[in-house]
């Protein structure tokens, strides 16, 4: 054994120092560049795409997927040219430990050295190429993206603004007619191709497969949307408290079911007839596009179920009465076929490449049957209404956004009406389209911002589990709790409500790149003189203030309740600890939101410029207050718990030192607002300064009669007898004063605190009161009285009398 384990220590010995004379000998490991294939393969799409937008008369050009090629390598090059930035600062690290090269007259380097600057240089100035390239290519298709998106809007304003014969006239119909055998050709052809696929998949190499997929699609449809909405909602009842969260809770969890199971049930068919990738370009690409519309179909029927809640009234959301919402049971499902119906032709009419007249007449009946539909369910909601119970008949009215949203729709009704009578057929497919989206859209955000402000309501609640538990980690009163609820749920509609008008108002056709591409391009050229408003920094700025705050307010609460109490410290002194920590972390936390909102001393230069002539004008005394306020807390003539007199009549306890004021609390209970400055400029007196003692001092008036020494040993003896009274500095009798008929003598003791002078005094008199009974000893001289008889008065004394 010892034997082996020599052999084994001999082994990594020679196995390190081979590594390590390996990476001491082979030249440093140059960062790994960038393909160069890869940007040509870039720059070769971005010459397509130049290409494809330089060729005339191409009036149905792919606007669509040239931006999206455009984008894709957009953000490509970005993802290069931030892969490529970290390797370029290596090799300069490495260039800057070979320092710079010698100069002339200097003694050469070595050549190794001279060999491994050379390769760096040659590295650097290809990777540099190679950014330069990529950021260009950045900036490219940057370009290309907006030239696309400013045609694409010009397309769009030319198609809505065309016109067609009416469908009241024959030229309508015959052009359609005409071009009808060609159109039913190219759909026979792609009814082959499918049928062809649909050979391929039955195949014995795909049939299991397919039957597996298409069993369990038939299972998710039959019995797995009972089975996953029972199970959300016998979570939603078991663990969601009752009240508002658990019926939108429930009402989401309808929504969620429904697209789930249905659009996983479609993802398995398509799974299973392109199992073995038997699907072409063109057909995979409508099959992709029947499965979202299959979820966006199964989406809209969730929704519906969802706010109508028909067989549960207590669960529906908007106050609906139940004749209405029995009426409006069957419109989901149809509005959801329609849009079906209305997605899958558009992609078979692009697939197949049909004629431009039964294009446009598709479009005209598609545009009647989903309008159509909106206003039978217009309709039929203004008809329940009036049909009311009488229980029913005085009902609150409904929101102002509700009747202007049914009165668009209204009017959207008609306008895609109108415009398929009249010939202006792509304004009217248009219109119903968006009506169909946009009331999509509001029904989502509708059940979206229930979901989410319930759901901050519950768990801010003062009186739920989640509220206490923050009432007592984080000190928070209960309103401020129901503050904070309201405000974030206000935050949430508002935010919500701006991401459905910005999916609205995005131009027809845009998807969600196009979106956030706008909002970027929009709220990103914002600015507030020089400061560049940026969402970006705004998010992150409140996102830095909320998480400052927080970790803030936790350690002036760590401080306060766990650390200062295990120190010798008064608690003036740990008050006054907490509150500086306090001033100087929120300093901090302001410096840090600033920073990251990228505000710099040029920016908040006029704000500096108000602030100073308003503190000329009329913040002297404000300025003067905190600026007090900071000398009592650093200097700290007077703390939290000290005992003060003012010269005005001012005496009580200092129970908290703010930013502008004192608050000290009177014997009576009351509470003094003391401005700071008044503590520092005129005379206090701190009766509880520095742990003061306290003097107990009683004048005792004793009669002339009575024995001083006996006195004074009696009352002496009373005051070394206390408990409370301290024997250094020794209590002490003296006499004071000798007046006509009274000695009065001055008895004095100390105690610990001149909190307790007064219930000491008490005590002290009771007891010395006590003692001069038991030693018969009054403190006043019984006072004699001498009465005396005069004689009466003769007539002689009467005329002697000179008065008389």
């Amino acid at each position: 054994m010892p034997y082996f384990c020599r052999l084994l220590l001999i082994l990594l010995l020679t196995l390190g120092s081979t590594s390590l004379r390996a990476q001491t000998d082979s030249p440093p490991l140059a960062p790994a560049a960038a393909p160069a294939q890869t940007l040509d393969q870039l720059s070769d799409q971005l010459d397509s795409i130049k290409a494809a937008l330089k060729k005339p008369g191409q009036p149905d050009l792919p606007l669509a997927d040239l931006r999206g090629t455009a984008l894709a390598v957009q953000d490509q090059a970005r993802q290069l040219t931030t892969s490529l930035t970290p390797q370029m600062t290596a090799l300069q690290a490495q260039l800057a430990v070979l320092g710079p090269p010698p100069v002339k007259g200097a003694p050469a380097e070595a050549p190794e050295v001279t060999a491994q600057r050379r390769q760096l240089d040659k590295l650097q100035s290809s990777l540099d190429a190679q950014i330069k390239q990529s950021q260009l290519l950045n900036q490219t298709a940057m370009q290309l993206a907006a030239q696309i998106t400013g045609l694409r809007n010009d397309e769009f304003q030319t198609r809505l603004a065309s016109r067609t014969a009416t469908p009241f006239s024959v030229t309508f119909w015959a052009d359609p007619a005409r071009t009808f055998p060609d159109d039913l050709i190219r759909l026979k052809r792609l009814g082959s191709r499918v049928a062809a696929m649909l050979s391929s998949a039955w195949q014995p190499p795909n049939r299991q497969p397919l039957l597996w997929c298409l069993a369990a699609a038939a299972l998710l449809l039959a019995g797995g949307r009972w089975a996953l909405e029972r199970l959300l909602l016998t979570l939603a009842t078991r663990h969601v408290p009752d009240g508002h969260l658990r019926r939108s809770a429930m009402a989401s969890a309808v929504a969620l079911t429904a697209v789930l199971t249905t659009g996983l049930s479609a993802q398995l068919v398509y799974l299973g007839l392109n199992w073995n990738d038997i699907l072409d370009d063109d057909l995979h690409d409508l099959a992709t596009a029947t499965v979202r519309l299959v979820c966006f179909a199964a989406f809209v029927t969730g929704l519906g179920r969802a706010l109508l809640s028909v067989r549960r009234p207590s669960w529906r959301l908007p106050a609906l009465p139940d004749l209405a919402a029995q009426r409006l049971r069957p419109y989901p499902w149809w509005l959801a076929a329609a849009a079906l119906l209305f997605g899958t032709t558009e992609r078979i009419m692009r697939t197949i490449g049909t004629s431009l007249p039964a294009t446009v007449a598709t479009r005209g009946l598609l545009a009647l049957v989903i309008s159509g539909l909106i206003g039978a369910a217009l309709w039929t909601l203004q008809r329940s209404r009036h049909e009311r119970p009488a229980e029913h008949a005085e009902a609150t009215p409904g929101p102002a956004w509700l009747s202007l949203f049914i009165a668009a729709a209204a009017l959207g009704v008609a306008v895609s009406w109108l415009g398929v009578a009249t010939g202006y057929i792509a304004l009217a497919f248009f219109v119903a389209g968006q009506m169909l989206w946009v009331g999509v859209i509001t029904a989502t955000v509708y059940l979206l911002s229930h979901l989410l402000t319930d759901l901050i309501h519950t768990s801010l609640d003062p009186r739920g589990s989640s509220g206490q538990q923050l009432q007592t980690s984080f000190s928070l009163a209960p309103h401020r709790l129901e503050q904070v609820s309201v405000l974030l749920g206000g935050i949430v509609r508002v935010a919500l409500v701006l991401l459905a008008l910005a999916t609205v108002l995005t131009p027809f056709g845009a998807g969600p790149a196009d979106l956030l591409a706008s909002a970027r391009q929009t709220l990103g050229n914002l600015k507030l003189g020089d400061l560049v408003i940026n969402p970006a920094s705004i998010g992150s700025g409140l996102l830095v203030l909320l998480g400052g705050v927080l970790v803030l307010r936790l350690l002036k609460r760590w401080l306060r309740e766990k650390l200062l109490p295990k120190s010798a410290m008064d608690s003036g002194m740990q008050e006054s600890i907490t509150t500086l920590l306090g001033y100087v972390g929120g300093l901090l936390v302001m410096v840090l939101t600033l920073a990251e909102l990228q505000v710099d001393l040029k920016s908040i230069t006029w704000i500096i410029s108000a602030l100073s002539v308003g503190i000329g004008f009329g913040l002297q005394a404000i300025v003067q207050n905190f600026i007090s306020g900071l000398i009592l807390l650093v200097e700290r003539p007077v703390k939290v718990g000290d005992w003060v007199s003012l010269s005005s009549d001012v005496e009580g306890d200092i129970r908290r030192i703010n930013v502008r004021a004192t608050e000290i609390q009177m014997g009576d209970r009351s509470t003094v607002i003391v401005p700071n400055s008044q503590l520092i400029t005129q005379n206090v007196r701190n009766v509880t300064l520095a742990n003061a003692q306290g003097r107990v001092q009683i004048k005792l008036p004793m009669p002339l009669s009575s024995d001083a020494d006996k006195v004074r040993e009696l009352v002496l003896a009373v005051l070394r007898a206390h408990d409370a009274t301290l024997g250094t500095p020794a209590p002490f009798v003296q006499l004071e004063s000798v007046i006509t008929g009274a000695m009065t003598f001055n008895c004095v003791a100390y105690v610990s605190s001149p909190r307790v002078v007064s219930g000491v005094r008490s005590d002290l008199l009771f007891e010395i009161l006590a003692r001069l009974r038991s030693a018969n000893m009054p403190m006043t001289t019984p006072q004699s009285m001498l009465v005396r008889t005069l004689p009466p008065l003769t007539e002689d004394d009467d005329d002697d009398d000179p008065t008389g």
